[in-house]
């Protein structure tokens, strides 16, 4: 026997001496070695322009009316669409309108939207929400305060962001942890269609001239978060055209920190890309709308996955469009959102846009969608 150690081999002298002929020497305790720490994941989900014109809410009010209900029933809009999100860890969307329970509805060119509308958002599984865009003045100040009570109040699991009481504090760097990642949310606009902002206004959109403080917010995200997802309201309205400008500020804050870039504006959808290694789509377009021409109905659900390695590398990975379509009836009647997945050739014939546009069709939706975004960012049916 050799290199038995010694307390081991007192006790086999012990068991030999008792007469225990067939002694079990007991197994040394293995030392199991540390597990590594597995890499935290979150499945990303970005949906465009929640914008609500007149005949969404009127038709959210008739649907609650025929169920012998007062109010908003909004989930006809979304209730092809809602079951998308259920796979997906965060959920954003830029919020279009002003949500409030204070100032009546009202419709372009100055929105405000009921308050059951955020509340049906939240219930589908949004939690990120961006309130910067050319109508966050529409209602003044008063809208600006009414607007940031309503979403005050909604559960604590709500981020909303993209109007600064101070923009160059910790403060304006909207955080959000899931799964153990850290996100850090910011927003700018180019404009608010010539409001100015008001004076008395308890809080204010930083515009994307502004490229002093929006630096300043970006770099200090880039300290106190993992990944930094910037939300810039820009471009020009009904163009699939991505402007130099737009290129030149996306490169800008790719350098300054940011790992994502979600674009909202034009209503139409625009182009996805990669800068300086972060992840950019210029322009999501409507998630909903009843605007009146076939490009502004098609947009889509921008999903990624983001991987925080214990090491600290993050990852965004599988960039996607799934393509969505806003559908109405004649007179802007019956509408609602499906995935282009979901979609027909019949109900593209049907399609109340048709009776100014004929050349609307199922085929004409995929080849605005192949024309756009780079084939290995679609997914197609």
């Amino acid at each position: 026997m050799k290199r038995v150690k010694k307390g081991l081999a007192s006790l086999l002298v012990c068991l030999m001496l008792a007469g225990c002929q067939n002694a079990v020497v007991p197994d040394e305790p293995v030392q199991t070695p540390p597990q590594p720490e597995p890499p935290k994941t979150v499945r990303f989900l970005a949906a465009g322009d929640d914008l609500i014109h007149g005949s969404i809410y009127l038709q959210a009010e008739r649907r609650a009316a025929a169920a012998g209900e007062s109010g908003y029933d909004f989930g006809y809009l979304y209730e092809n669409v809602a079951p998308f999100l259920q796979d997906r860890d965060l959920c954003y969307i830029n919020q279009e309108t002003l949500i409030n329970d204070v100032y009546a509805p009202s419709t372009y060119p100055c929105f405000s939207s009921p308050a059951e509308l955020g509340g049906e958002l939240y219930d589908m599984g949004f939690r990120i929400f961006s309130v910067s865009n050319n109508h966050t003045y529409d209602k003044g100040a008063g809208g600006i305060a009414a607007t940031r009570a309503y979403w005050a109040q909604m559960p604590a699991d709500t981020a909303v962001f993209g109007l600064y009481t101070d923009p160059k504090s910790d403060d304006a760097i909207c955080l959000y942890e899931k799964n153990g990642i850290t996100f850090a949310f910011l927003a700018y606009t180019e404009h608010t269609n010539g409001i100015p902002t008001p004076s008395n206004s308890e809080a204010a959109v930083v515009y994307t001239s502004d490229e002093e403080t929006m630096e300043w917010q970006i770099r200090r995200a880039r300290e106190l978060a993992d990944v930094v997802v910037v939300a810039p309201h820009w471009g020009v309205e009904g163009s699939h055209h991505v402007t130099d400008a737009q290129r030149t500020l996306a490169a800008k804050m790719c350098g300054w920190g940011a790992d994502v870039i979600l674009g909202s504006h034009p209503h139409v959808l625009q182009d996805e890309t990669t800068q300086r290694n972060a992840l950019v789509i210029y322009s999501l377009g409507n998630f909903v709308s009843a605007q009146s021409a076939p490009d502004n109905l098609i947009s889509g659900f921008f999903t990624f996955d983001v991987t925080l390695h214990p090491d600290g590398r993050v990852e965004i990975t599988s960039p996607l469009l799934h393509p969505l379509v806003t559908h109405y009836s004649s007179g802007y009647r019956d509408i609602t959102a499906y995935l282009y997945s979901d979609y027909t050739p019949e109900l593209a014939a049907a399609h109340g846009v048709r009776a100014n546009y004929p050349r609307f069709s199922y085929d004409y939706i995929g080849q605005v969608l192949k024309q756009t975004i780079q084939q290995e960012y679609l997914a197609l049916p």
